[in-house]
């Protein structure tokens, strides 16, 4: 929408991953460097988590991207909560072999049979799990056995897990001992610094541009981390705002208080640092849930900790629902803003447009539609302005009928005025009605006395 105004070849603060966006932050860089270090390893799992929004997708996007002409045959999976054997399912789809009635023990054997003939043809695979907080204990564990997989003394599947923190207690959790010890680099991605925030963005702004632009006063950059807490995913959606309100408002370089009016307007679809009260609600919730468990002695702890997950669960749910309610309204908002400014636009190009029609009517122009009004008495108004236009006299069609009108008044007023002259010297003499008549149409100061 705003492309065109700054001169963009594309949109630069997409949300969706885009591998030529990426930009590499301190963390960023480590994190792609573990990932690249576990490929030449060729064996292993490599750990990477980070809070919502931080790029880890784009890490993904950007290793596929990377290897996309290699030896590895790579493949992606974003779970939702998959078991052990929807795991294998899922595998066996992304590896485009059928997976309709088929046993576990028919799922890993097909796996195996496509891991043995890539090695044949000198590949290898790798598996490229995202979202994998969502996975079960268990379904991580299947992951490792998996590993299993070997000729050679070497595995023939390779496992990279990115997720969000709540990735951690479950590979600390007991019973996760072994697939721990083949874990061989992790890393946790943290939000951008301000001066990360101001090169993350400049990086973006390059990559759009013909030239250097300069769009943001110095002084923005520590506003913006303050109001997207450094999330690159929040920074997208905040920058993006900013630079179409710009658009909106005709300005190509902006400053702090144009960032503040953004935020008014988007103060709903930015997390704080402060709790908001539905994280309260939600959190006295949990308590509440909590407290009624541990009253019943036949529940368990586990049966406690499943229903806070639940309520969690539902937490994000919630939240998810009403960021987007908040998106659709604030784009709403701006839509509306972009129609009012096409139509003052349009407004202002048709008063700066020269007028064909003279908007004072001279006595010559009248003087000509007053001729021609007599000499044609039984053609319209319209016909008469073409008819004049090619005579060299510019005037509307309602313009001619207004002439008309005031002309036959005039005509019509000096008749009354004669009759009234005839009247006063009696020439004439009126009946009643004839004189009420008359009195209607004459001047209060001039009416005549019966």
């Amino acid at each position: 929408m705003y492309e065109n105004f700054y001169g963009f070849k594309a949109k630069p603060f997409q949300l969706n991953p885009d591998p030529k966006f990426f930009f590499g932050s301190a963390k960023h860089t480590q994190a792609l460097s573990y990932l690249q270090y576990g490929l030449e390893q060729g064996e292993g799992f490599i750990v990477i988590t980070g809070p919502i929004g931080t790029g880890k997708t784009m890490l993904a996007q950007s290793l596929l991207h990377r290897i996309k002409d290699s030896s590895i045959e790579a493949i992606q999976i974003v779970t939702s909560k998959l078991s052990p054997e929807d795991l294998l399912r899922a595998i066996v789809r992304k590896f485009k072999m059928p997976v309709e009635n088929r046993s576990k023990a028919s799922l890993l054997q097909a796996i195996e049979q496509h891991l043995l003939a890539l090695n044949s043809k000198g590949k290898r695979a790798l598996l490229l799990v995202d979202e994998a907080q969502n996975l079960p204990a268990e379904t991580v564990e299947e992951m490792r056995m998996l590993s299993n997989f070997q000729r050679n003394n070497k595995p023939l599947l390779q496992s990279f897990l990115l997720g969000q923190e709540e990735l951690k207690p479950i590979i600390q959790s007991q019973g996760m001992e072994q697939f721990r010890q083949r874990i061989i680099a992790s890393c946790h991605l943290q939000p951008l610094t301000t001066e990360e925030i101001a090169q993350y963005i400049k990086h973006r702004l390059e990559l759009v541009s013909e030239e250097p632009l300069q769009i943001f006063a110095d002084d923005c950059y520590e506003y913006i981390k303050q109001k997207t807490l450094g999330i690159p995913r929040k920074i997208n959606l905040f920058v993006d705002r900013v630079l179409l309100y710009g658009f909106l408002n005709n300005k190509r370089f902006l400053i702090r208080e144009d960032l503040q009016a953004v935020s008014e307007e988007f103060a709903e679809e930015l997390s704080t640092s402060q709790p908001t009260q539905a994280d309260i609600n939600a959190e006295e919730q949990v308590e509440t849930t909590a407290k009624k468990a541990e009253k019943p002695k036949g529940l368990s702890k586990d049966t406690r900790l499943v229903d806070k997950r639940i309520l969690k669960s539902l937490k994000k749910i919630s939240d998810y629902l009403q960021e987007s309610i908040d998106q659709k309204m604030s784009i709403s908002r701006d839509l509306d803003k972009l129609i009012e400014q096409k139509v003052a636009l349009a407004m202002e190009r048709q008063h700066s447009r020269p007028e064909v029609i003279k908007k004072t009517i001279d006595p010559s122009t009248e003087q000509a539609v007053i001729d021609y009004a007599i000499s044609h008495p039984d053609d319209g108004q319209y016909k008469a302005s073409e008819a004049l236009r090619q005579d060299g006299v510019f005037v509307s069609g309602s313009a001619i009928r207004s002439i008309w009108l005031k002309h036959n008044l005039e005509n019509y007023s000096k008749r009354v005025k004669a009759l009234e002259e005839k009247v006063n010297n009696e020439d004439i003499v009126l009946n009643e009605e004839q004189l009420t008549i008359l009195e209607k149409h004459m001047d209060d100061d001039n009416r005549p006395t019966a």
